[in-house]
């Protein structure tokens, strides 16, 4: 689609005009830079067939398509997509594929109450178009982030199902048309063979994408966390400087090759019970000795999903005599279907608990003694759930104690 010509901002206060196809037709309408695309279809364009759920990008009600991608409409902002193509359920009436799923959804009881019903059937337009076989399993995932609190997941994928496989059996195969990087509906993104300058070479599964690590680069989340281990500041220090033993502390972590000292190519291992995936992508490390600091500036991606992020530390004098504290300052951007698991005070939680283990794994080797291969263990995030969970319950008990 050939975007509309980008009209001027109007000086009206917080206020602008924007401008974007919405179902096929140009439309023009005034917004506060605030507003999320959500608010703006439904309260100022009038139609309300996209439902609003969580407005956190967690229960996929509000999805609709941008530039022809699924898109959480609560998470993006009306004015990032000026100039877009946007496709709500109302636009999908007469599209062969909804009308096929709508008669699947009937056929297989995966309506109950209907709200998660819009969102649910734009992502699962866009598995019919994209799978090339009815496998559950990829379906599951696709609709992971489609929450239905009527628990209608059996139909639902019963349905689903029935529609790509009836379609591959007619000789209708997938698309194969490419994802693009980018904003929503920013056009900014390009294609994902292109290649940009600095770049670090990611590989996702079977599929390769280049990515940039700009030095400006400003993560969506931040936080910070610290430990002290019982040795010398400057002994761990260097330590930080062999790369391949600091991933070796890192559960999940592994390293593939090392083009340069300050360039490093690995990924992240990510087990959930029975789905696994794994992180491909590179780093950029910098050392200041001066002031035992440092950078590890990386990005990676598994196919689907995409993350950046920077790690800068500090190695300072202990309480103990001897001892070093280390001080990290985390910022991060997770982009595709994880991000709606990402809230960050669990991501906080998590990494507090990753860095625990791998600070004792760090002494453990300062002191000698190998710790256990985290290449066999990974990292499981449901376990560390579990541990969260029994820890908030625990707090709270230590808080006010038992109810009599």
């Amino acid at each position: 689609m050939t975007a509309s010509p980008r009209p001027e901002t109007l000086a009206m206060g917080a206020s602008r005009m924007i401008s974007l196809t919405l179902n096929g037709r140009p439309v023009t309408a005034e917004a506060e830079g605030r507003t999320n695309l959500a608010d703006f279809v439904r309260d100022t364009l009038n139609l309300t067939g996209t439902h609003l759920g969580c407005e956190h990008g967690v229960c996929g009600a509000c999805t609709i398509l941008v530039d022809g991608e699924p898109a959480r409409a609560c998470l993006s902002f009306a004015g990032a997509c000026q100039g877009a193509d946007v496709v709500t359920i109302e636009g999908l009436d007469d599209d062969p594929v909804t009308t096929e799923l709508r008669s699947a959804f009937n056929r297989e009881h995966a309506l109950q109450c209907g709200f998660c019903t819009p969102g649910m059937l734009v992502s699962a337009r866009d598995l019919v178009l994209r799978l090339p076989e009815a496998d559950e399993t990829r379906i599951r995932l696709g609709l992971a982030g489609n929450l239905c609190r009527c628990t209608g997941y059996a139909g639902i994928v019963k349905a689903v199902a029935s529609v790509i496989a009836a379609r591959r059996a007619q000789g209708i195969g997938p698309m194969t048309t490419e994802r693009r990087l980018g904003p929503v509906g920013a056009r900014t993104g390009g294609a994902v063979s292109a290649a940009l300058p600095a770049s670090v070479a990611i590989t996702a599964g079977p599929s390769s994408v280049t990515t940039s690590l700009a030095d400006d680069f400003t993560p969506a989340h931040s936080f910070e966390q610290s430990f002290e281990v019982p040795f010398p500041p400057a002994e761990v220090f260097a330590f930080f400087g062999h790369i391949e033993e600091v991933a070796a502390c890192l559960p999940g972590a592994v390293i593939d090759a090392m083009p340069s000292p300050d360039n490093v190519q690995g990924g992240m291992r990510v087990k959930l019970g029975p789905i696994a995936t794994t992180f491909r992508g590179g780093a950029r490390i910098g050392r200041d000795e001066a002031m035992k600091s440092g950078t590890i500036h990386g990005a990676g991606a598994d196919g689907r999903s995409r993350t950046e992020g920077i790690i800068r530390y500090r190695v300072t004098d202990g309480a103990a005599p001897g001892s070093a504290r280390v001080a990290l300052d985390v910022g991060y951007t997770l982009k595709g279907p994880l991000a709606q698991f990402g809230r960050p005070g669990l991501v906080r939680e998590v990494a507090g608990r990753l860095i625990a283990e791998f600070a004792a794994n760090l002494e453990a080797r300062l002191s000698g003694t190998a710790p256990p291969p985290v290449e066999a263990r990974g990292l499981d995030p449901l376990k560390l759930l579990f541990s969260l969970v029994s820890d908030r319950l625990g707090r709270l008990w230590r808080r006010g104690g038992p109810s009599s």
